[in-house]
């Protein structure tokens, strides 16, 4: 049947154990939809991905195919199953402290020149501002706020200090703002800081882990699609934008790094994966490190 108005769902099992074909069609159909509205690639070979990732949802709707679920998709005027479609085929893998050079260079580069400007007569009490720009389920700013406010006092005592962390997800989101994580997830993260950051709590299927109420409270979550205009005027002093340029094409990463370098401050660093590299794209940025940039000119 071809719906107009999804039904509750999930209750008929011979919709849920359908296995639905996805044409090449319909394919490069949702492929093209989802690169312009997310900049998202999804051709060369994703097509498995994008059955896999859908077609739980589209039987527990009830639609007939593909087709039908998409029209479906991008005409509910709610706009909430357009979110749903894009929560799915978006790639989330994070971790605290993933590629720890990027903290490390926080620690050991970025903090002292910020203390030192501080230091500097009339320097007065700065503003720290960064942006966690595909932030999943909160790894990421997290361990961004634990490192400031472990190597840097000023911040730790009440400085002026934010961060905005977005995701175009909001099945992440609403983890990154709840901030409980397993065992396996903190086990990369010093001990100390663990009890500093984090609250144990037992339960009879195991602990989890609570992020303190002085870390969450420095972070704003927000949900942000990076193909948007940017509504934040910053500046900013460190822009995260880590593993999520792999899956944009060169023209989409060149229009994306552009409106970073507006954003950013004079001196401001860009953190980009270590998978990815702004080689062979025309930019302002000067090459400080692997995957580590800095505005240096407006």
């Amino acid at each position: 049947m071809d719906r107009h108005n999804p039904p509750s769902g999930g209750s008929n099992p011979n919709f849920m154990a359908r296995q639905l074909e996805l044409s090449d069609k319909d394919y490069q159909d949702i492929a093209a939809f989802v690169h312009k509205a997310s900049g998202i690639n999804l051709l060369d070979g994703k097509k498995e991905l994008v059955r896999a990732r859908l077609i739980k949802r589209i039987n527990q709707l009830e639609f007939r195919d593909f087709k039908s679920y998409f029209r479906y998709a991008t005409t509910d005027a709610s706009g909430d199953e357009l979110v749903f479609l894009l929560d799915a085929l978006a790639t989330n893998l994070t971790s605290f402290f993933r590629e720890p050079q990027h903290f490390d260079f926080m620690a050991k580069v970025f903090l002292p020149e910020l203390e030192k400007k501080r230091k500097k007569p009339g320097g007065g009490g700065p503003r720290l501002r960064i942006w966690s720009a595909a932030c999943s389920s909160g790894e990421e700013p997290y361990t961004i706020a634990m490192v400031v406010l472990e190597k840097n006092p000023y911040f730790a005592n009440g400085g002026d200090f934010r961060i905005l962390a977005t995701d175009l997800s909001t099945k992440v989101l609403n983890v990154a703002k709840k901030g409980q994580y397993g065992p396996e997830s903190v086990k990369n993260i010093n001990p100390v800081a663990v009890k500093s950051f984090m609250v144990k709590t037992p339960t009879d299927k195991g602990s989890y882990f609570t992020v303190t109420p002085q870390l969450r409270n420095l972070i704003s979550f927000r949900r942000f699609n990076l193909m948007d205009p940017l509504p934040y005027k910053g500046p900013m002093d460190l822009i995260f934008c880590r593993n999520v340029m792999i899956y944009f094409d060169r023209e989409t990463i060149g229009q994306l790094i552009a409106k970073f370098h507006k954003l950013l401050e004079i001196g401001g660093y860009l953190f980009i994966g270590h998978s990815e590299s702004l080689s062979g794209l025309t930019h302002d940025y000067q090459y400080v490190a692997p995957c580590i940039y800095r505005k240096v000119s407006n």
